[in-house]
C-alpha cells in the first residue's frame, strides 16, 4: 500500500524540484462576498499544471542507471507533460499512454516536448494505473498519483500556501487520482492540522464522494466530459485508504458550475483554467466550505481554445 509522504520528504522535494517547478503565486479572487477566496495558481507552471512538481521529484530521486531506458507514464495530458518536461531536461526518452478522449491541446503539448504518444481506449488506459504496464513501454514508469515520491512533490504546494497565508482555514483541491489532494493534506496534517483539506469533484465523475457516502470504496458509472483531468470509475484502493484518512470530505459541483467558475476566473482574475482546475473554485463558491479564508488550488490551465470559446459564450462544452 502506498504511504503518505512525510514532511521531511516534502521539504526535501522542494529543493529537488526547484530547477523545474515554479513557486506559484497565491492571489485573492477580487470582489467576492462571504469568505476570502484565494487562488493557488498552478496553471502558471511551465507546463500549465501542478504535475511538473511530482514528476520532477519522482524522476529526480532516480539514479542514471534507473533512467537509462527513459521514462513513461499514463496520463490524460498534464502528467504526461510533467514527465516529458523533465525527461527533456535530462535528455532521456519519454513515452506516454493517453486515452482516446484526451484533448488535442494536451496531445500537441506532449509532442512538442518530444514525447512519444500512444493512444488507447479509456478502459485500457485506466487499467494501466493498476497494472503499471503497457505493451511496448520501456524504462521507468512514473505513476500519475499512486506514488509517494510524486505526492511529496505535490505536497510542496502546501508549504507555499502556509508561507503566503498562514491563517488559511480550508484548502480545496481537485481530486483525480488523489495524488495532489493527499500530498497537500499530508503536509498540512503535520504543519497545520486545523486546516481542512477538501476534494472537489464533478457530478457523474465523483467516485470519492460516492465512496465516502457509502463508507467503502465503490464503483460509479463514469462518462467523460470536458472536465478531463479528474474523475473516473473508482478510487484506486491504496489512494482510497489515504483519502479517507487525510481529507475532510468531497464537494461535488455540476458541469454548469464548473463552466461558470472558468468564466469568473477569466473575467475577474484574467486566469484561464481547465475544468479540473476550476472545479475547486466552483466548490469554493458553493457556500459549503468552512472558515473565512479558503484557498482553491487551480491545478491546471490546459483548456482547448474551442472549449474556452464555448464557455465564454455561456455554454458548456
Amino acid at each position: 500500500m502506498t504511504a503518505a509522504p512525510t514532511l521531511t520528504a516534502i521539504e526535501a522535494a522542494r529543493s529537488r524540484i526547484a530547477g523545474s517547478a515554479l513557486r506559484t503565486p497565491l492571489v485573492r479572487l477580487p470582489d467576492e462576498e462571504g469568505p476570502e477566496i484565494w487562488l493557488k495558481l498552478e496553471s502558471l507552471q511551465p507546463i500549465g499544471s501542478f504535475k511538473i512538481r511530482g514528476a520532477a521529484n519522482a524522476i529526480g530521486l532516480r539514479s542514471p542507471g534507473e533512467l537509462s531506458e527513459g521514462v513513461w507514464t499514463a496520463s490524460a495530458g498534464n502528467m504526461a507533460q510533467g514527465v516529458a518536461w523533465n525527461a527533456r531536461r535530462l535528455r532521456i526518452p519519454c513515452a506516454v499512454v493517453v486515452p482516446e478522449t484526451a484533448p488535442r491541446t494536451k496531445l500537441d503539448a506532449i509532442e512538442r516536448l518530444g514525447a512519444r504518444v500512444v493512444e488507447t481506449s479509456v478502459s485500457s488506459w485506466f487499467e494501466v494505473f493498476r497494472t503499471r504496464s503497457f505493451e511496448g513501454m520501456a524504462g521507468l514508469f512514473v505513476h500519475a498519483f499512486d506514488d509517494t515520491d510524486v505526492m511529496a512533490g505535490n505536497g510542496t504546494i502546501a508549504l507555499e500556501i502556509l508561507e503566503d497565508l498562514p491563517d488559511v482555514d480550508a484548502v480545496i483541491v481537485p481530486f483525480g487520482g488523489g495524488g495532489l489532494a493527499c500530498g497537500i493534506a499530508a503536509a498540512l496534517r503535520t504543519l497545520a492540522p486545523r486546516v481542512e483539506v477538501l476534494a472537489s469533484e464533478v457530478e457523474g465523475q465523483a467516485p470519492l464522494a460516492a465512496s465516502l457516502e457509502a463508507d467503502e470504496r465503490v464503483e460509479i458509472d463514469y462518462t467523460p466530459t470536458f472536465v478531463d483531468g479528474i474523475g473516473g470509475p473508482h478510487v484506486e484502493p491504496s489512494m482510497w485508504s489515504l483519502a479517507r484518512e487525510l481529507l475532510a470530505g468531497s464537494l461535488v459541483v455540476s458541469l454548469e458550475e464548473t463552466a461558470a467558475a472558468i468564466r469568473r476566473l477569466v473575467e475577474r482574475a484574467r486566469i484561464v483554467a481547465e475544468g479540473a482546475g476550476a472545479s475547486s473554485l466552483a466548490a469554493g463558491l458553493s457556500g459549503a466550505v468552512p472558515g473565512d479564508k479558503v484557498v482553491c488550488v487551480i491545478s491546471g490551465g490546459n483548456l482547448d481554445t474551442s472549449r474556452l470559446r464555448t464557455i465564454l459564450e455561456g455554454g458548456v462544452p
